[in-house]
């Protein structure tokens, strides 16, 4: 049970996110060796009106998604050197980056981050409906929590990718859904 007006009262946890320093290999490893996938890759997205610590940054990356059981694994490529949370001393490798919590309001979320000193590393929008804030609770770099405030068609997509997990075979281990 989560402690009230805490961040993990915003929602539990649903994902595990990396930013391994050979991304290929990193898909191999969770595919073949952890029977996890297929990956959903979504490649160069860009967030709108994306802030890296309350300045503008043009940051893009590729991420690739899967399900081990209920529990989303992300995999994340850096396409820029732009500052953002996958850069400097955030940008941890083959460790645990981030997790994440969705969320139906991001004022929720910057209400936590403001009632427990959390700092906000990078806040933009997603799609034309959602919005994400990447912030530092206070365990520094690998510790950071994405808080996603969903839009239309979030969970139906997040669905998807779990059901095509169940009972793969291991055949075509890297699926695109196009740019972001």
């Amino acid at each position: 049970m989560a402690v009230a007006n805490s961040i993990s009262a915003l929602g539990p946890v649903m994902q595990l996110a990396f930013v391994p320093s050979d991304f290929d290999a990193a898909i191999r490893h969770w595919t073949q060796t952890m029977g996890v996938g297929p990956f959903f890759l979504m490649e160069s997205i860009a967030l709108d009106d994306m802030r890296y610590c309350g300045e503008p940054t043009e940051a893009v990356f590729t991420l690739a998604l899967a399900y081990w059981g209920d529990m989303q694994i992300e995999l994340i490529r850096p396409e820029n050197d732009a500052p953002s949370h996958l850069s400097g001393d955030y940008g941890v490798r083959d460790r645990l980056h981030h997790t994440c919590l969705l969320l139906d309001d991001i004022a929720d979320a910057y209400a936590a981050c403001e009632k427990h000193g959390a700092k906000i590393l990078v806040e933009g929008k997603v799609g034309d409906e959602g919005a994400v804030i990447y912030a530092d609770p206070g365990g520094g770099p690998g510790h950071v929590v994405e808080m996603l405030q969903t839009q239309p068609g979030t969970h139906d997509l997040f669905g998807m990718i779990k059901q095509t997990g169940i009972g793969w075979d291991g055949k075509d281990p890297i699926r695109s859904l196009g740019a972001g």
